[in-house]
């Protein structure tokens, strides 16, 4: 090759640069969206059901740090273009799966109660390894640190077996506070928000302040739509703001700072979350006189309790149960795993 021919040459290289590398950026974004689509899609789903953390499924998508960041960049006024976009594509596909599948994934947790259970377990598994990534080489600090979170989990299991879950009044100051939890949970892999709100006795009113909201915005009744958003929508979303903005800074420093205690605790967290899914429990139609929830039921309160209000009750299964149960969480942990696989980014 003379010299005029690798002057060509050069300058051919020189010239496809700039758009290989403008492809290269165009990848990587629709990489990052369709992560943060598909994570917030399943944290919220995830936000829904008692015992599985949104933040699992941030984790299982491959987006969590992504998050955590945006979150703590977006705080401190860090007006970043990937940033936003994580951000928005995760709170976007959140909201829309929460108005468009809650009552469809509530009705299945009711009616197919351990199927479903089975499912959320091995989908929650599938972020062990994820964060097993994250946290190795393990240290002392580690273990001991998940041993912790993970009795912590199991408590809160305890509680819910047992049926000790609380029963406060929906105050402001309540329901503020359980925005803080469900914002929590929101961030912290492993920890359920609808665990959370349980024991504060706030699930089943801010689930009905939401669905009344929604009917409210569909009648386009102004009337109708000011008391749930005063009452319900409007503590409840101040509460997950300043979680979001506390925990999610408060998160990032610990990882940066004491990574193994964190990434100890937040695997504790993980593993712990999947002992109140034991699949095998069914609802169980209560009686009057009976205490559901804090309040003794009288003919006329049992008749307007709803089947997801029920009181449920460990079964014993059978072999066919106990197979489709296992072959349920092998499915579970293969999809965490494949969507974790999806455009993994090498450090």
């Amino acid at each position: 090759m003379n010299e005029e021919d690798s002057s060509v040459v050069e300058n051919r290289v020189v010239e496809s640069q700039p758009s290989d590398v403008a492809a290269m950026e165009e990848l990587s974004n629709a990489s990052l969206v369709t992560r943060s689509v598909f994570g917030g899609v399943l944290m919220g789903l995830a936000n829904l059901v008692p015992g599985i953390s949104g933040g699992t499924m941030l984790l299982a998508a491959g987006i969590y740090p992504r998050f955590i960041d945006a979150i703590a960049e977006l705080t401190r006024f860090k007006l970043r273009f990937r940033s936003v976009l994580t951000l928005g594509c995760i709170v976007a596909s959140a909201g829309v799966a929460i108005l468009l599948l809650a009552g469809v994934l509530k009705d299945l947790v009711v009616e197919q109660r351990w199927v479903m259970y089975s499912l959320f377990i091995g989908l929650t598994l599938g972020g062990v390894p994820i964060v097993w990534r994250l946290a190795k080489p393990g240290s002392a600090i580690l273990k001991v640190s998940a041993m912790l979170a993970f009795s912590f989990m199991t408590g809160i299991a305890v509680l819910q077996f047992n049926g000790y879950v609380g029963s406060a009044n929906s105050s402001f100051l309540m329901l503020l506070l359980a925005g803080l939890a469900g914002a929590s949970a929101m961030i912290l892999p492993g920890l359920s928000g609808g665990y959370l709100l349980l024991l504060l006795g706030q699930y089943v009113p801010i689930l009905t302040g939401v669905d009344q909201f929604k009917e409210a915005l569909k009648a386009r009744e102004l009337s109708l739509l000011m008391e749930p958003l005063i009452s319900v929508v409007l503590p409840v979303g101040v509460g997950v703001v300043v979680g979001v903005v506390a925990v999610g800074n408060l998160l990032q420093y610990l990882l940066k700072r004491h990574r193994q205690m964190t990434l100890g605790i937040l695997l504790g967290l993980l593993i712990g979350s999947t002992v109140g899914l034991w699949p095998f429990q069914q609802c169980v139609q209560p009686s009057v006189g009976d205490v559901v929830k804090g309040q003794v039921l009288t003919a006329q309160t049992l008749e307007e309790l709803e089947r997801e209000d029920w009181p449920t009750e460990i079964f014993t299964p059978s072999i066919q149960t106990v197979a489709s149960a296992v072959g349920l969480i092998v499915v579970g942990f293969g999809i965490t795993m494949g969507v974790s696989a999806l455009g993994r980014e090498k450090k």
